[in-house]
């Protein structure tokens, strides 16, 4: 097994350090790929002096999807992780991996025979809370006949031939863009593994990013409090899980739109009922919910028309070579 780990970065040039130092720390054979842009801190010069990166991809665009891409067109691994900057990983992590895509892949070819090759392994994310640290588990959902394993796209790693199966990120998302990965790669029959030991800590608040980090979380629900703080996330929360249901499902999947924005309105009456938020906050909310989902109605569609094929991704990373204003790597 060969292991390219890519790091999307914007601004965060403290917390990439940290990140770099557990990666050599952990992981002593592996391609390391930073996707930097465009950062103002910093960022290039720092990674430039480090030896233990053997890439670093500049890009123009404040999209965290558009830099997971970029780092995808440099990769050379057949395992290819991804990892955020503000996630250090734990001790047991390159274990993870090895156990995932070594181990079982050395059995299957040895028997001829066995059970189906994992092709991405996905782990919880430690993050901490007063009183201690709050861990995120596995969820699962069964849609349209398939099973989707949901995951975090700042802690996952994939089989390259998965990964080219789905053509990488959807670069028209900005949140949600893992989850609906998680959609197309179940739709295409591929296993994603959960494994404790594939294990990072936050060590930062992902306040540089274009992705709200949580939005890719499962039980995600944006803020809704009587300064109106968070209700813009009520706009993108809609928007992207309308056109990546849509999208991935067609107009049948609706039913599931409807469904998410008819709890939140009920909670949003609880809220008002004990004085935690105001009336009007809650009129904002609803429309940014109904503005949010027209729109990715609207993209969905279009996506779906102008991808007929089972990758569903008419933004992928084959779509362009445009991402990368300078590239400096080591291996050449």
């Amino acid at each position: 097994m060969e292991l390219s780990v890519v790091v999307p970065t914007l601004n965060g040039r403290e917390h990439l350090v940290r990140c770099l130092d557990a990666l050599s720390e952990h992981v002593s054979s592996a391609e390391i790929i930073v996707a930097n842009g465009p950062s103002v801190d910093g960022t290039t010069g720092m990674v430039r002096r480090r030896d233990d990166v053997d890439v670093l991809v500049e890009i123009g665009e404040r999209n965290i999807n558009v830099a997971r891409n970029a780092g995808i067109d440099r990769a050379s691994g057949t395992v290819i992780a991804f990892l955020d900057y503000w996630l250090i990983i734990e001790e047991h992590w390159i274990d993870a991996i090895r156990t995932a895509f070594n181990r079982v892949a050395t059995a299957h070819r040895a028997s001829g025979h066995g059970p189906p090759l994992p092709a991405v392994i996905t782990g919880p994310v430690h993050r901490a809370r007063r009183g201690g640290m709050r861990s995120d588990t596995v969820d699962h959902r069964t849609i349209d006949g398939a099973r989707v394993t949901y995951f975090d796209g700042g802690n996952v790693a994939f089989r390259r031939d998965a990964l080219e199966a789905i053509d990488g990120f959807d670069e028209s998302l900005s949140v949600g863009s893992a989850r609906d990965c998680a959609h197309r790669l179940a739709r295409l029959g591929y296993d994603v593994v959960w494994d404790p030991a594939f294990s990072v800590r936050q060590i930062a608040h992902p306040r540089h990013t274009t992705e709200n980090h949580t939005a890719d979380t499962p039980g995600f629900r944006p803020r809704c409090h009587a300064t109106g703080v968070g209700t813009r996330e009520w706009d993108w929360r809609y928007r992207s899980l309308t056109y990546r249901l849509v999208k991935n499902y067609g107009l049948r999947s609706l039913w599931r739109v409807i469904r998410h924005a008819t709890a939140d309105i009920k909670t949003a009456l609880t809220s008002i009922a004990r004085g935690d938020t105001r009336p009007s906050d809650w009129l904002t909310n609803g429309r940014n919910i109904v503005t949010g989902a027209a729109c990715g109605l609207k993209d969905g569609l279009v996506a779906r028309f102008r991808d007929r094929s089972s990758q569903r991704n008419p933004n992928g990373v084959s779509t362009r070579a445009d991402r990368a204003v300078a590239v400096y790597d080591r291996r050449e």
